[in-house]
């Protein structure tokens, strides 16, 4: 019997808001809440199902279309693409994909998955996003259009991740370390991060992240934010310690990290 398995994630940076500003007739933008903000599953002999809810949390009737888009991260973090090898939304359905919603309201939205048996092992992904449809008026203003969006990972077959910590350096332009971890293998990672920041044997810093997506076959640049607000760095040879942790709480898998980072000295 079919019996899919899913990880529903809603913490950290797993979720997405893509925001676009444009010129509108209605000034009033409904708000509407999306859950799970990513769905991660198998498959089982090339099936599995999903469910989205959505959620109108304003006063007034939200009106909603979904559309699906491949996505990737960069070193930097989300965005779109025109095409992907790994796109998921040629073997995916849902309905409805158009939604009225009344204030207070939640629907929900099912996805089903099927993927041919010729297709190879491997990662899929998409992202659903919920795009307002708003009604022109003779009155005029400018809003915030928002896409809300849920990530969908899908693992066919053997799949595995190779995580490697490939050094740090300082991003003056956002006045950061970038700690650069890649990914070899075909699963997307999400681990959590702790870290220490030293100066000789002075920690100046220490911290832990939430989940950072690091994509199948790609690489991210984990920020870390070690200066307090307005405060400038202190130019000199740091080391930066810690470990990126993911999977069972109780017995999580670890990669330590050791790296060295330069700060030069600022010029104005």
């Amino acid at each position: 019997m079919f019996k899919p398995t899913f990880q529903w994630i809603t913490s950290g940076l797993a979720g997405l808001v893509l925001s676009t500003s444009m010129f509108v007739m209605k000034p009033v933008q409904a708000q509407v809440k999306i859950s799970p903000m990513v769905i991660s599953t198998e498959t089982e002999q090339g099936q599995a199902t999903g469910v989205i809810s959505i959620t109108n949390l304003s006063n007034q009737e939200a009106r909603m279309r979904l559309s699906t888009r491949p996505f990737t991260y960069s070193r930097d973090g989300f965005e779109t693409l025109e095409s992907s090898a790994n796109d998921l939304s040629q073997y995916m359905v849902f309905s409805p994909n158009e939604l009225i919603l009344d204030p207070g309201q939640t629907r929900r939205v099912r996805l089903y998955i099927r993927l041919l048996p010729s297709t190879p092992a491997g990662e899929y992904r998409t992202v659903v996003l919920a795009e307002p449809l708003i009604e022109r008026e003779v009155q005029s203003g400018l809003s915030l259009v928002t896409n809300v969006g849920v990530t969908i990972y899908v693992r066919h077959g053997e799949v595995s991740h190779n995580m490697t910590v490939q050094g740090a350096s300082y991003d003056s332009q956002q006045s950061q370390i970038n700690l650069l971890v890649s990914n070899s293998g075909n699963a997307t990672v999400r681990p959590g991060v702790r870290w220490r920041l030293l100066e000789g044997t002075e920690v100046i810093a220490t911290d832990e992240i939430s989940d950072i997506t690091i994509i199948a076959e790609g690489e991210r640049n984990i920020p870390i934010r070690f200066l307090e607000q307005d405060q400038k760095p202190t130019p000199g040879d740091y080391e930066l310690t810690g470990e990126l942790f993911w999977g069972d709480s109780q017995n999580p898998q670890a990669l330590p990290f050791d790296v060295d980072v330069t700060i030069p000295a600022q010029t104005d």
